[in-house]
């Protein structure tokens, strides 16, 4: 036994611990490959091919792209780690595009990157990490993992600009407890820093931002290629019933959507609902769109259900504010949000996630789906 925890909180030296990196070919990743290197870790990069868009080499925004995979494979070669790539496809879209597709057509407005966390890269590559004998899995995502007596916390991370805990809600107890996030206490700048130092190819590469099955953001054209025929036009109604318009398709609206709607009135509309049984979209003022009661299910708890007698703030979107509220626990699926200020453009399909502030920072409760 030594007499200190090694610098990921496990009590033996680096040189006889062994982590797996998920090495997604971009500067985060890479750089905490080089980080737990240089700290004399035994490191496995691996990688994971989860979409084949064709286009093996191009340069991409997207993650996950070709590019990504031989930048992954360069970095583990400067860094003389042993690379792993992985070829998931399959599992990513049934696990992820399918539910991305089904999910729009049901008139939600699904997040893929929670999906993909929760099933291929967590699930699967926790699975893979174990039968390598890794003692864990590091990421380079920008949260915060605090372990204290054999049980590790996650919070936002010191670059709240930059914080992904709204992603990683789903992640279980045993995940949370096998996983670190060495970048939690960065700021980008510094990150890209530690690159250069360590010599990284990707020390500038641009992050990316489009989803990866999701070319230039266009979500229509790949609903339609997944499922043709899908496109159908249905009346736009007000809120008292009434037809005023006509729409292409529900799978080009979201909720709090302006855009596209194409009704005159006199004051602007924005998307209030939509039926997809019915193939119709509600519109309405603004002054419509605020909603302070939230139902949710599928609920990831990642604390004792005590935890939720004092203030809670919640996000409701990954772009969204923290939001001051009060949740009741219904059962182990379902809980109701109540927020002390109405929110405007709640959307079913996404994420409601629970925060705690205590001395560390903002504690990740869980979270759990927003229904219609």
């Amino acid at each position: 036994m030594n007499n200190e925890l090694n610098s990921i909180g496990l009590d033996k030296k680096p040189s006889e611990t062994t982590v797996v990196v998920a090495m997604s070919g971009g500067v985060d990743s890479s750089t905490v490959a080089g980080m737990m290197k240089k700290e004399g870790y035994n490191v496995i990069g691996i990688t994971l091919k989860l979409y084949d868009d064709g286009k093996e080499v191009a340069a991409s925004k997207q993650c996950c792209s070709g590019q990504d995979i031989m930048d992954a494979k360069r970095v583990a070669n400067k860094l003389n780690i042993d690379h792993k790539i992985l070829y998931y496809q399959n599992k990513f879209k049934q696990g992820v595009i399918d539910n991305f597709v089904d999910s729009y057509l049901k008139g939600e407005t699904p997040i893929p990157c929670v999906q993909c966390n929760q099933t291929v890269k967590f699930k699967d590559l926790f699975e893979v990490s174990k039968n390598l004998k890794a003692d864990a899995m590091i990421t380079g995502h920008y949260v915060k993992s605090i372990t204290s007596n054999n049980q590790t916390n996650m919070y936002r991370a010191q670059d709240e600009n930059r914080d992904q805990s709204y992603f990683l809600f789903n992640t279980t107890r045993d995940q949370l407890n096998y996983l670190r996030f060495p970048l939690g206490g960065l700021l980008k700048d510094d990150t890209r820093k530690i690159a250069k130092e360590l010599e990284l190819n990707v020390a500038d590469k641009p992050d990316s931002q489009d989803i990866c099955f999701v070319p230039n953001g266009d979500y229509a054209s790949v609903i339609q290629k997944f499922r043709p025929g899908s496109l159908k036009k249905g009346n736009i109604k007000n809120e008292d019933g009434k037809v005023i318009g006509v729409h292409d398709g529900i799978i080009n609206f979201t909720i709090g959507q302006r855009k596209g709607i194409k009704v005159s009135d006199t004051e602007p509309l924005y998307v209030l609902k939509i039926n997809s049984e019915k193939n119709e979209i509600i519109v309405g003022p603004r002054d419509s769109l605020g909603k302070k009661v939230i139902n949710l299910d599928n609920l990831n708890l990642l604390v004792d259900k005590t935890e939720f007698e004092k203030e809670i703030f919640v996000k409701v979107r990954s772009t969204g504010k923290l939001l001051s509220a009060k949740i009741d626990i219904q059962n182990q699926n379902n809980a109701e949000v109540n927020l002390k200020i109405s929110e405007d453009g709640i959307s079913p399909g996404q994420a409601c996630v629970f925060y705690k502030k205590d001395d560390l920072g903002y504690k990740v409760l869980g979270g759990g789906w927003i229904k219609n």
